[in-house]
């Protein structure tokens, strides 16, 4: 009898050793970022978290959430009400209108190519420093969704079927915030656009036209356009050096920018470098979407700089009000912005809202 109350007790143990690891010791699917073959040979490896990796679970949960409006406190908008995917996941609005019909005062910024954005500074100031952080603040800020991570958390817990979708992804029943914007990075990192004719051309399986092929030229020329000290060049396919600028829109600084999140009076009026990828889908143009055009922005490099104190060096024809462009070399400019677009990108079903 001593034998078996012992050899029972052993059973049980085991089994609750077993049940123990079950939680700790779960794995989604893994889902590794595709990497487009540019991307390969001309950057570095993307940032993917060590304890947010890539999977099946989590990046379909992620993608619910970013078009579900049950993060906002009155359950009208979602992610992608200002995060348009027809729009390279920017607004068509100059400024984007929370819930309580308050507008911004930043444009959207598109949303694509983040796994690659080394510095790991977001928003037009960086003032996220991660891109789990910058998917926590919209549900919060006040003019835009205008809720509570314990609010929201709530909703998602009481729904049918986000707690089965947490468990699959995360291996937990627990709704938090941490585990919902690791969820929403997962699907942001997935946004990947690297298949515009520019891009095909590099690949060798498309000539530019001779318009495109100038407006290079004249992107690359610093007695012309002068472009690629803080978009890069063809070598860098993110077509952003992620840095701040001041690129001469103001003599008067209103909007402090970069200035704003460090204190430092040298980056008053400092805004985040945008990539020019998928310029035909997300005017309007400039952190405030102040132009509506891209005929508008070539101007304002051409003829119309101003002078403030933090203006960059790189705006060294700020004297002239600018690079003074022939009429001929803008319109070559534009048609090689344009080849940047990736219409792929926007038509993608797996970047469309789950059925």
């Amino acid at each position: 009898m001593r034998f078996l109350a012992l050899f029972f007790i052993s059973i049980l143990c085991f089994a609750c050793t077993e049940s123990d690891d079950t939680g700790p010791s779960y794995e989604a699917t893994p889902s590794p970022l595709e990497i487009p073959q540019l991307f390969r040979d001309k950057l570095i490896p993307p940032v993917v978290p060590a304890d947010n990796p890539q999977t099946v679970e989590g990046i379909a949960l992620g993608k619910k959430l970013f078009f579900d409006p049950i993060l906002s406190a009155d359950r009208t908008q979602a992610c992608a009400t200002c995060h348009n995917p027809q729009n390279a996941f920017s607004d068509e609005r100059q400024f984007s209108i929370g819930i309580d019909g308050i507008a911004g005062n930043r444009n959207s910024m598109p949303i694509f190519n983040m796994a690659w954005n080394f510095n790991e500074q977001f928003f037009w100031d960086g003032r996220a420093t991660s891109l789990e952080a910058q998917a926590l603040e919209p549900v919060t800020n006040p003019i835009e969704m205008h809720n509570t991570w314990e609010n929201a958390s709530a909703s998602l817990l009481a729904d049918a079927e986000y707690p089965e979708l947490f468990e699959a992804a995360f291996g937990t029943r627990t709704i938090n915030s941490d585990l919902a914007t690791k969820a929403l990075a997962q699907f942001m990192r997935t946004l990947i656009s690297a298949n515009s004719r520019f891009d095909q051309h590099l690949l060798g399986t498309l000539e530019l036209t001779p318009s495109e092929a100038n407006g290079l030229q004249v992107f690359m020329d610093e007695s012309r356009g002068d472009c690629f000290h803080c978009h890069g060049n063809p070598n860098n396919p993110l077509w952003t050096d992620n840095i701040f600028h001041n690129n001469g829109l103001d003599a008067t600084i209103t909007d402090k920018g970069r200035g704003n999140v460090t204190g430092d009076p040298r980056e008053f009026g400092l805004f985040k470098t945008p990539s020019l990828r998928n310029l035909a889908y997300t005017a309007p143009y400039m952190h405030d979407g102040r132009f509506a055009t891209l005929d508008e922005v070539i101007d304002h490099y051409s003829e119309g700089l101003v002078y403030s104190e933090t203006i960059d060096p790189l705006m060294k024809t700020v004297a002239e009000g600018g690079v003074q462009l022939t009429e001929q070399d803008k319109a070559d400019l534009k048609a090689f912005l344009l080849s940047l677009s990736d219409p792929s990108f926007i038509n993608n079903p797996d970047f469309r809202a789950p059925d």
